[in-house]
């Protein structure tokens, strides 16, 4: 059997799809969200479901200790969960960025904190961060957003330059414009359809889940440090 998959913010959008992917192509999964029921209804083979908040560490280490106990160690984390609130920020609730500073930022923390020293004294393992374009350019009503996503990118580098020497690989993908339901967030309407009609031919989650697959499949050896992913037009 394949080696162990863990996947956050499982059970929808980019996750969803990326659990699906990783299922299809053999490998077994620890699949974790905050709506379980979402992840059970998937009923995906050799899979293990968990309730998590990423913000609770406690909650993700108990998460892998199970599945591990099941499948083995975990060779791929993809800390995918991730929020997003637009808004003005003299007139947005601040409660949403400390949220999105919460999940954005300690839920990769907080993931990668649990399996990385496993992976080191094993030498080997992948850990694979999904950002977003926002977090290489800036874009107006994105301000707290972006400065989550731009603080994946420098964790992710940061710590990729750390363990490299233990064979361990840290990946960050940042894909554009994806069409899920991230938005949905977003209290007010005409900003929510700012950001629907912004780009009209977005990509869809199978695209980026096509992308994580890709950077993870190649020899442990070869590391994809970044990978952004946009639609042509």
């Amino acid at each position: 059997m394949k080696p162990l998959v863990a996947i956050t913010g499982a059970s929808a959008g980019i996750g969803e799809a990326t659990a699906r992917l990783f299922s299809e192509n053999g490998y077994p999964t620890l699949l974790m969200a905050r709506r379980v029921e979402k992840l059970e209804e998937m009923n995906l083979p050799n899979s293990v479901c968990r309730k998590v908040d990423v913000n609770n560490r406690d909650e993700i280490r108990s998460a892998v200790e199970d599945a591990q106990a099941e499948f083995g160690p975990v060779d791929c984390l993809i800390n995918n969960a991730g929020i997003l609130y637009l808004g003005r920020p003299w007139e947005q609730d601040p409660e949403e960025w400390e949220r999105m500073m919460q999940t954005n930022i300690m839920g990769v923390l907080n993931g990668t904190h649990v399996v990385l020293k496993d992976m080191m004294e094993r030498e080997t393992g992948t850990i694979i961060n999904i950002s977003s374009i926002a977090g290489r350019l800036t874009f107006s009503l994105h301000a707290a957003y972006c400065g989550t996503k731009f603080a994946v990118h420098a964790i992710s580098e940061t710590i990729r330059k750390e363990v490299a020497h233990t064979n361990v690989r840290v990946i960050t993908v940042a894909p554009g414009s994806t069409d899920t339901d991230v938005i949905n967030l977003t209290t007010k309407e005409e900003h929510r359809e700012k950001w629907r009609t912004g780009v009209k031919k977005k990509l869809t989650a199978e695209d980026v889940a096509r992308s994580i697959l890709f950077t993870y499949e190649q020899p442990q050896y070869v590391c994809i440090s970044e990978l952004v992913i946009s639609p042509t037009k």
